[in-house]
């Protein structure tokens, strides 16, 4: 906890050993649930068109032609628009409000499902995935921002990643079902999922860290209360986050975008922007949306559907395991191993590919793609998949919160685009074999990128790390540096 008392002295002081250690409250796990849920919905759409678009080509159970070039673009619309979603989501958390606008977005993800479900042609198919899409952009940038600013900060990291478990758990919901429903009916669950959502929503409270930069310091503080406990004392934290908000009031620009470009603010950014790139250009979502055509191309002996379900099985599981080792380990370590796993089973796999090009017979090795994209998921479900996104929400400072991470999430949903929509392409130019070793070089240069510039923020308040890219930490208080209790959840 920290008390500002004056900002002259520098001394750092143990709590007492009989001070009582904060609880990990039910309310923060029900905040983490019902954000999480909206995470499932996110999920879920990103993967639907890798066992939809099967059934769509389908003259049995289509009345429309999908042609293979339009097939790309249902699934390329979802993260286009997701980029604009991304951006438009910014100012509608500064001036909605981060659970109003999180809220907003679940009738416009069943209305987008019911018009796919019921379309009579393809036209109404790009509506509905560009609504979706669009519906994506602003739930993805609104939910790591809320939580960051809600959740404890010695259970942020495993509470943190709990959206991104269920996100996973989305994926394999759409994988398992596609091989008993037709696109429409994936589509009509699509539609169900976000009902349990909404509800959930609506019970929890709006952010301390909103209410303090509305000036509404008792809704604040109710917020607050019912977060940490009715019997937990606030006002320390309390007292730290105004503060915050009010130094950040002083030193605040005219206009954002001098504001963004304050040193100070854009490095942050940068490092927030960086680990988005790398996140998507280390090839995971082309990887997801073309499990099924990577086991055909590769010959696999293994049949490509339940290796599809087994790999999402692998993606769900090993996000828990990334939850309850990020508070221990840190985010840069998971970052290493991440980084690591990547590389060598991308490259194994471009290996795989380029001995094949040569007519040489892998029958033998037939279980080598499935072994390498287990592998590689675990590795990208370890870190490079879930900790850019709890990052964002926990670097990128108070002041310029909603602006940065409407940038950072429209980029994000940029490099999905790209990637998503030129992978076939890519691989046509330079065969299978180079585009994976490419994306083993890029994943290379992001390790470099989190040992030379990504912070450790394990075990740190937002107002600790906001106060890191600030430069030299201004003299305070011996009690403002008191560190907290280590606790349980």
């Amino acid at each position: 906890m920290k008390i500002l008392l004056r900002a002259d002295t520098h001394v750092n002081i143990e709590l007492p050993v009989n001070a009582p250690a904060a609880k990990c409250t039910f309310t923060q796990v029900l905040t983490a649930l019902s954000v999480s849920l909206g995470s499932m919905v996110i999920g879920y759409s990103s993967s639907y068109t890798s066992p939809g678009l099967v059934s769509m080509r389908d003259n049995s159970t289509t009345s429309f032609e999908v042609s293979k070039q339009m097939g790309m673009w249902i699934g390329s619309l979802m993260p286009l628009s997701a980029l604009f979603g991304g951006i438009a989501g910014g100012p509608c958390i500064e001036y909605l409000g981060r659970r109003n606008t999180i809220v907003a977005t679940a009738l416009p993800f069943i209305g987008s499902w019911l018009l796919i479900a019921l379309a009579q042609n393809v036209a109404m198919v790009l509506v509905g995935r560009a609504i979706c899409g669009f519906s994506v952009g602003v739930a993805s940038l609104s939910l790591p921002v809320y939580l960051g600013e809600t959740i404890q900060t010695e259970v942020r990291g495993t509470l943190g990643l709990m959206p991104t478990a269920f996100g996973n758990a989305g994926i394999l919901i759409c994988f398992t079902a596609g091989m008993y429903l037709d696109w429409r009916n994936l589509a009509l669950v699509g539609a169900s999922l976000p009902i349990p959502f909404l509800i959930l929503m609506f019970l929890i409270p709006e952010t301390p860290r909103w209410y303090i930069s509305k000036r509404k310091t008792k809704k604040s503080r109710k917020s607050l209360q019912w977060l940490r406990g009715k019997d937990t004392d606030i006002t320390d934290e309390l007292t730290m986050i105004e503060k915050l908000h009010a130094e950040s009031e002083q030193n605040a620009s005219q206009g954002t975008i001098s504001e963004l470009l304050k040193s100070n603010n854009l490095k942050p950014l940068l490092v927030s922007l960086g680990l988005m790139l790398f996140q998507q250009m280390s090839g995971i979502n082309a990887v997801i949306f073309y499990t099924v055509q990577i086991f055909q191309d590769a010959g696999s002996t293994i049949d490509e559907n339940l290796s599809t379900i087994i790999i999402g099985l692998v993606n769900f599981i090993s996000t828990f395991v990334a939850a309850f080792t990020i508070d221990k380990l840190g985010r840069k370590v998971l970052l290493y191993v991440s980084g690591g796993a990547m590389v060598l089973t991308l490259f194994s796999l471009g290996g795989f590919f380029y001995v094949k090009s040569y007519g040489v017979d892998v029958t033998a090795f037939g279980w080598l793609p499935l072994v390498s994209l287990i592998v590689y998921v675990i590795g990208f479900s370890l870190g490079f998949g879930p900790i850019p996104w709890l990052m964002m929400g926990e670097i990128l400072p108070a002041k310029i919160r909603g602006s940065a991470a409407s940038i950072v999430t429209g980029f994000n949903w940029m490099c999905t685009f790209i990637v998503t929509k030129t992978f076939e392409d890519v691989i046509a130019v330079i065969g299978a074999h180079g585009t994976f070793w490419l994306f083993g070089a890029i994943v290379i240069v992001g390790f470099i990128f989190v040992i030379v510039s990504v912070p450790e923020t394990r075990g740190r308040s937002l107002e600790e790390i906001e106060k890191r890219f600030n430069g030299p930490t201004r003299r305070m208080s011996a009690v403002a540096n008191m560190k907290p209790m280590p606790m349980a959840c």
